[in-house]
């Protein structure tokens, strides 16, 4: 099969498991050749008389020297992963007899693939479209259930669906407006203006609520940086190992004990809390290196998603600091050490901070309840469902163009212009839906899409 794009008919090879020493490594082979290949390798059948998927055992041998033996999985194009000719060599993991295999396959003709030449290659040969294709890379990197999930929905098809039937339905009516250019001269009308009206209403509200789930599909794919700050000795180290449920942090009654930040991760119900304990804020230290430790951590406060203000409950409620408007919106305050001061007395005496969250990081006490508001904070109510939900930074901008034609079409129709005025904004709405799915495309973005991926895939 050829490459629609490039007109290529060559085969490519590499290694679909990650380097190392391990039980099983997997080579993959695509391409015109990529049976014929292998054949000339494997004495033990004519794997060019097999059927496609089918599973053959046996020694793999360039000329006398036995190389490995291997199983072997046929897939004949077009039913395979890139809709050419595939086959996947499963040999033992020893990075040798791996390397072995792959020279004797580039010294038969195949050449090695470049980062995410075989999805490209599916892209390019009609089995994915290019949101579909981008999602296996996010699936590959998934470290929770929530990527995992978002990753599957748009690989099966669920993103590129909802996409597909805002174009179509515009399509449909961009083909009206074109056909009344063709008969400017008898000033007539094929499009319904009102049915025009109701459509970019409702394209509208579907692509803003595409736009405003990267909010959320950022956090599922990226994880969310959380700050833990707090005067020294506020207990900041022993929240991070109550969190982590592990001594990752030295704790001391010693201010100051914590110089630099710690960066750890936790999952929460799906989504990825990235930890970082920070040096403890005070106003004066003649110490150069805790000073340094300070400015970090201001400087964690601002670049974070979330802020953890830890505080012991023994301070006075006129010492808790007063943040801007930026950082409030972002941040927990969580009174500490209540095993020592007592939770009922220090629920009373900070009455005037209903939002507060008292624990004991030393005890444990109350931490599922910190983490259930650490969620909340993150999610502010929104819920995750099957639907779509937005991750790829691509997809986000190019959805905000649609949404943007979409304001100047409804404005044209507000100010009664003609289909000729109406027709570019449409046009450039068409090419931003069909840019996500890879209907409108060039080589350039492609390289740049695939080459972020793993070699294998």
């Amino acid at each position: 099969m050829t490459n629609k794009l490039t007109g290529w008919d060559d085969t490519i090879v590499a290694l679909a498991t990650p380097p190392g020493v391990g039980a099983i490594g997997v080579i993959r082979l695509s391409g015109s050749r990529a049976i014929a290949i292998i054949n000339e390798l494997f004495p033990s059948k004519d794997l060019l008389q097999q059927q496609s998927h089918t599973l053959h055992v046996g020694f793999l041998k360039e000329a006398d020297t036995v190389l490995d033996e291997a199983v072997l999985s046929l897939y004949k194009g077009p039913r395979s992963y890139t809709g050419e000719d595939v086959v996947e060599i499963s040999c033992h993991g020893s990075p040798y007899i791996l390397q072995a295999v792959m020279d004797a396959c580039l010294r038969k003709g195949a050449r090695p693939a470049k980062a995410g030449e075989f999805t490209q290659r599916a892209f390019l040969n009609g089995k994915l479209d290019l949101a579909q294709a981008e999602a296996v890379a996010d699936l590959i990197a998934a470290n929770s259930a929530s990527a995992q999930k978002a990753a599957l929905h748009t690989i099966r098809g669920g993103f590129s669906a909802n996409l597909k039937e805002l174009r179509e339905r515009l399509i449909k009516f961009a083909a009206l407006i074109e056909l009344e250019l063709d008969f400017s001269q008898e000033d007539v009308e094929f499009a319904d203006r009102q049915q025009f009206y109701a459509l970019i209403a409702e394209l509208g509200d579907s692509t803003s609520r595409l736009v405003d789930s990267f909010k959320l599909g950022n956090v599922i794919r990226n994880g969310v940086s959380v700050a833990i700050v707090g005067k020294p000795n506020a207990g900041k180290s022993t929240l991070l190992n109550a969190l982590l449920n592990e001594n990752r942090a030295i704790v001391s009654d010693i201010p100051g004990t914590t110089r630099d930040t710690i960066e750890e991760q936790l999952n929460i119900d799906g989504i990825i809390f990235r930890l970082i304990d920070t040096a403890g804020i005070r106003e004066h230290s003649t110490d150069t290196i805790e000073n340094q430790g300070i400015q970090r951590s201001l400087a964690k406060m601002q670049e974070a998603d979330v802020v953890l203000y830890l505080f012991d409950v023994a301070d006075e409620p006129a010492d808790l600091p007063v943040f801007d408007a930026a950082l409030e919106d972002k941040l927990l305050r969580v009174g500490n050490k209540t095993d020592k001061a007592g939770e009922e007395m220090a629920r009373q005496k900070f009455v005037a901070y209903p939002q507060l969250i008292f624990i004991s990081a030393k005890q444990g006490w109350h931490i599922e309840t910190l983490k259930e508001r650490m969620v909340d904070l993150v999610l502010r109510g929104q819920v995750q469902t099957e639907g779509t939900v937005v991750t790829n930074a691509r997809h986000y901008h190019a959805l905000k163009e649609v949404s943007r034609s979409l304001t100047d079409i409804k404005s044209g129709l507000d100010n009664n212009l003609s289909g000729d005025l109406l027709a570019p904004d449409i046009r450039r709405c068409l090419h931003y839906l069909g840019e996500i799915t890879g209907e409108v495309t060039n080589d350039d973005m492609l390289d740049y899409i695939f080459s972020k991926f793993c070699i294998g895939k």
